[in-house]
């Protein structure tokens, strides 16, 4: 059975700019109105500050397991305060209703992505709760990727955008979160990659344990 989202009105529009890193490094870097955003590639001239030293193998892999990184492959993911998973609640409820996404299913990718830790960065340099790459969370508008906020509805716009383009199937919205949208329709459905099938079986068991009521 073919599990879809709900089409939403007003972002099937958006546009998403590829997220592929160049360095795992990330900087804060300063815009010419006095604004700062976060990215993998240092600008001259901007006054980028280094706040997060990733991996010394900076090349980003072009396979889609290496363009993003799950929670698994995150460092420092885990954590042993179990009221983190309820300290989101308000802001995954806001960004579900926003985006006319089940709140579960938030949550399950959530759950996956950082095991609802705000400040973790992967290998990749994927940051924050949902694990945005800095290209991704510029697209959607999140400014600092470390705030939970910004970063719970930048990763909830984004799931919105690729629900509308695979037209609101489940399965396919989140193999493209983790493979990207352009490996999904190359291979016409889950790519073949163990990381990506392991990652849309963990994230679909969260989701139908949060959407039955089971706590982690």
């Amino acid at each position: 059975m073919v599990l879809r989202l709900l089409a939403a009105v007003g972002v099937a529009g958006l546009i998403l700019v590829a997220a592929s890193p160049a360095r795992a490094d990330i900087y804060r870097c300063k815009r010419k109105d006095g604004t700062h955003h976060y990215t993998n590639i240092r600008e001259p001239g901007r006054g980028c500050q280094l706040v997060v030293r990733g991996s010394k193998r900076s090349k980003a892999n072009k396979s889609a397991k290496k363009k993003r990184a799950s929670a698994s492959a995150t460092s420092g993911a885990r954590s042993k305060d179990p009221a983190r998973y309820s300290r989101y609640t308000s802001l995954i409820d806001e960004a579900a209703q926003l985006y006319q996404l089940p709140n579960s299913f938030i949550r399950a990718v959530m759950r996956v992505e950082s095991d609802f830790n705000p400040q973790v960065v992967s290998r990749a340099g994927a940051m924050g709760l949902m694990q945005l790459m800095p290209k991704t969370a510029r697209s959607m508008g999140v400014s600092d990727p470390f705030d939970a906020r910004q970063n719970i509805l930048g990763g909830a716009r984004y799931l919105r955008i690729l629900a509308n383009r695979f037209k609101g199937d489940l399965v396919l919205t989140v193999a493209a979160y983790n493979a990207g949208e352009g490996a999904v329709e190359k291979h016409n459905g889950i790519p073949p990659y163990k990381e990506t099938q392991r990652y849309v079986r963990r994230v679909l068991k969260h989701y139908y344990a949060y959407r039955g009521g089971s706590a982690p």
